[in-house]
Formats: C-alpha cells, structure tokens, sequence
C-alpha cells in the first residue's frame, strides 16, 4: 500500500512540473493549451476516499495556480473533475468490482472503457476551467472552441502516456 502512495507522490511531482517547465510554454495560436498535469487525478485508484480524492485535486489545481498566476481556475476545475469522478467511473461501469488497489487504465480497463472515462473527465475539466477563465458569454464560440482543441491535445497526451505503459497480454 505504501508503494501505490509514493507513486501517487511522485506522479504528482513529475506531472506539476512537465506542466509548469514544459507545457505552459506551449501555446499555438491561442487554441491549444494542454493540460496533462490532470492525469494524475485520472489515475487515482478507484478506492481513493472521496476526502483524499477532493484534497488532492485541490492541491494539484492550486499548485499549478501558483506557477501560472491563474488565481483559483485549475483549482476549481480540478476539485469539479474529482468530484465528476465517481459519478463517471460508475455511468460508464458494467457493474464489476473493481480490485482494490487498481486504478484507471488502459491495462486495467481496456481502451473503450479508458477512451470514455478520459474523455468525459478531460472535457468537463476544460469546460469549465476555460469558461470560468473568459466568464462572458460573449466569446462562447471561441472558447467553445479552445475546450475543444485544447481537450484534444491533452487526451493525445494522455493516450501517448498509457500506451507507453501499456501492457499487452501475452
């Protein structure tokens, strides 16, 4: 059990600072900004209490508030993916239990399930980070458009990841 944390912990180091070193100095055209430090989030084990789960979003979200001087939006945006979380992971489940200790994953999972789950978090994560970021509907195609790229970009980046480390049964 004290191995799945010290991964968590450094998950967590290694993706807030690719983010802040790496990431957020890419922009193209204003479109795409990625946002893989949330990936960390998406591989919390399934049975991570809902305190931790929400403590650590936060957390997350603040400190990549710290580095970027964006007062409070990845937090939020953060702390809104942790607690869609749940909800998700069970509207996409086919009922089985998932093994106690086990987290999200393409290996785990398979790549429909993984694909979904992904998906979904990514998007409502962009949503509301990027329409909390303009607060004007005025610019709503726009930024309807920035979640859409930007969302596509960091799933790459996801995808890219869990491939990396997938494990193909023999």
């Amino acid at each position: 059990m004290g191995s799945v944390y010290l991964k968590n912990i450094i998950r967590f180091f290694f993706l807030v600072f690719f983010q802040v070193l790496i990431l957020n100095n890419i922009r193209f055209g204003g479109y795409i900004n990625p946002y893989f430090y949330i990936y960390f989030i998406l591989l919390l084990p399934f049975d991570t209490p809902r305190l931790f789960l929400m403590l650590a979003s936060f957390i997350l979200g603040l400190t990549i508030d710290l580095f970027v001087n964006t007062p409070g939006l990845n937090a939020a945006a953060c702390v809104f993916m942790a607690f869609s979380r749940p909800f998700v992971i069970r509207s996409i489940s086919t009922g089985t239990a998932f093994q106690p200790g086990s987290s999200p994953s393409l290996n785990n999972q398979g790549i429909k399930w993984f694909a979904y789950y992904s998906v979904i978090l990514v998007l409502l994560h962009h949503f509301l980070f990027f329409y909390l970021e303009v607060f004007r509907l005025s610019e709503f195609f726009h930024t309807f458009a920035r979640v859409i790229f930007s969302s596509i970009f960091t799933l790459l980046l996801i995808w890219i990841s869990e491939y990396l480390f997938y494990k193909r049964e023999k």
